[in-house]
């Protein structure tokens, strides 16, 4: 008889809706859910910039065109290796089709095998994680505010009506270079993740984002936020993938909105 502990595989919900905001007029935001391999992403393609809802597809669908891997390292490495490939196809796009002119996008992805989680983003978009009754951000906002928050020049408060508060420090599509963060962490039984563009936590505090988190039926979470976030203002493009675990016995919700 062996002693060895067999840890069943955690199963996950998962919900996600985008909305064009109360301000502006196209959508540039894109949203993928891959919940049988474990891998979610948010692109957000950048407002004022030529054609952000292009190069946000692009992302999104060098991502969707992923299998899944049999070990997490590989897993990771391909996700990196194609935001890099998006990266210089977004680059020749835009050299080819609008004269060199900048069009871009951030990213945020959330891939998970087993008990492991793993982030890897460019950008200001979010990953939350909700654990025993807390919020946290594991993601670090590529951004000047966040920059100024780390030296200690700004509160994290001030930092919500800061003057410079649209200008993220990276992206995907602006640079030949560039540089994903990837942060690995554990995950168990009871996480939430959210994943979502500055569209949302723009709009909507944490402290009603926290609120959502907890609910039961993800489906509603999301439509919750979004309508929190339009009844706000929503003065740019809202993006929402929700991932919660769920037990063996209660894991038949399992529905994705677009």
């Amino acid at each position: 008889m062996s002693d060895t502990t067999i840890r069943r595989p955690i199963k996950w919900n998962t919900s996600a809706d985008t909305n064009v905001g109360m301000v502006r007029q196209i959508n540039e935001d894109s949203i993928m859910a891959k919940p049988d391999i474990g891998l979610w992403a948010v692109a957000d393609g950048m407002g004022g910039y030529e054609a952000g809802d292009v190069a946000s597809k692009m992302i999104v669908s060098a991502l969707e065109n992923i299998e899944k891997h049999e070990y997490l390292n590989s897993f990771v490495d391909d996700i990196e290796d194609r935001i890099i490939d998006a990266n210089h196809r977004i680059l020749e796009y835009a050299e080819i089709m609008h004269d060199g002119r900048t069009l871009g996008s951030t990213v945020i992805s959330l891939l998970i095998k087993g008990q492991v989680g793993v982030c890897l983003w460019a950008g200001d978009s979010r990953l939350y994680l909700l654990r025993n009754n807390q919020l946290q951000q594991i993601s670090r906002d590529h951004s000047h505010v966040q920059e100024l928050i780390d030296q200690g020049t700004i509160t994290k408060e001030e930092a919500l009506n800061h003057p410079d508060g649209n200008v993220i420090t990276r992206a995907i599509g602006t640079s030949n270079e560039l540089y994903v963060d990837i942060k690995a962490f554990n995950v168990q039984v009871g996480d939430t993740f959210l994943l979502c563009s500055d569209g949302l936590y723009n709009a909507v505090d944490e402290i009603d984002i926290e609120h959502h988190m907890r609910s039961h039926d993800t489906d509603n979470a999301v439509k919750q936020m979004i309508v929190t976030a339009l009844e706000n203002g929503a003065a740019d493009n809202v993006s929402i993938v929700l991932v919660k675990s769920v037990s063996e016995t209660n894991n038949s919700q399992k529905g994705i909105n677009h």
